[in-house]
């Protein structure tokens, strides 16, 4: 009886475990549109490599927790096609990254993926064998997953800020707390605790950010995503703005540029789907604003000087 119910668990893991990699693998797509743009644009418009990096570093943590427990194929199957996916993202990230931005990553790749998991990998064969291997590294594949899941904080955080869920998807924010759903009851059926509880915490963020996409779904605010890495790019773009009486629209950046009285009106609005990375907001400033300023402390200097030549005359009269 207790075989057979043995059994009974395995076949319900192992079809959680078939539904959870195709899910998971959706997830790890999610990010495309945001590389095909930047591929198209030649430039990052300041994204961040971080969340891929520590990614890949997870995966390659989970590989390694798989091989050593010896009956976990499909964690190895979608955490080796995970390395594949955030490899190519890295990649891509390298080849149009600005200067800065690329030796950080280099940076945090040498110090993340090589070094520290060289190390994790020499201490636990060295130092621990057998089930007290396996338990230092299932902790710390749940304490590298916990940081993974924990990404979605700066978009929650920017979606309260802006007041707007355009860099937060509801179908992303859908299918991550499926996988979440999916990986829990894996775990839970195979007695795994290091692959079930990391899980609570991915559906408890996946949750919230459903919840948030409800709250904020139908208000907009007009913003703009930069960085500091980016500044000299936008400065590269706006310096190739057309003639003082044009009219242009640029589908492809979706960028409008309109003329106001002589003065370029530009409005830069957000391109495709989120991808789940901190970034920073700055909210656009029209500058037909400062020509009005300008024109203000003129008229204020005109006045000044009138009453200057007022005094002058005065005193000639006199």
């Amino acid at each position: 009886m207790s075989s057979s119910a043995n059994m009974h668990h395995h076949l319900w893991a192992f079809i959680f475990g078939i539904l959870g990699n195709i899910v998971s693998i959706m997830v790890c797509l999610a990010p495309l549109p945001t590389f095909y743009r930047i591929y198209k644009k030649k430039a990052t418009e300041g994204f961040q490599s971080i969340t891929y990096v520590v990614s890949l570093f997870s995966a390659m943590l989970w590989i390694y927790y798989a091989v050593l427990k010896t009956d976990a194929f499909l964690l190895i199957t979608i955490n080796s096609i995970g390395c594949v996916i955030e490899t190519i993202y890295i990649i891509i990230f390298l080849i149009y990254a600005p200067k800065n931005a690329r030796i950080m990553t280099i940076k945090i790749l040498g110090l993340l993926n090589f070094g520290l998991f060289s190390l994790i990998l020499m201490l636990t064969m060295l130092l621990a064998d057998g089930l007290t291997r396996l338990t230092i590294l299932g902790w710390v594949c749940v304490a590298f997953s916990a940081c993974v899941f924990a990404a979605p904080l700066s978009i929650m955080r920017l979606v309260i800020k802006t007041k707007s869920v355009e860099f937060m998807p509801f179908s992303l924010s859908f299918f991550l707390t499926l996988s979440a759903i999916l990986w829990f009851s894996y775990g839970l059926l195979l007695k795994d605790l290091y692959v079930a509880l990391p899980n609570v915490a991915g559906f408890v963020f996946g949750v919230l950010q459903m919840l948030m996409y409800a709250i904020y779904k139908n208000k907009k605010q007009v913003a703009v995503v930069t960085t500091e890495e980016d500044k000299e790019h936008r400065y590269q773009e706006n310096n190739k703005l057309p003639n003082a009486h044009d009219h242009q629209h640029v589908s492809g950046n979706r960028t409008t540029t309109t003329t106001i009285n002589g003065d370029h009106v530009i409005r830069l609005n957000t391109m495709g789907s989120a991808e789940v990375h901190p970034i920073d907001l700055q909210i656009i400033v029209l500058d037909h604003t400062h020509h009005l300023e300008n024109m203000q402390q003129q008229q204020v200097i005109d006045q000044q000087d009138d009453k200057v030549t007022g005094n002058n005359m005065e005193v000639v009269e006199v």
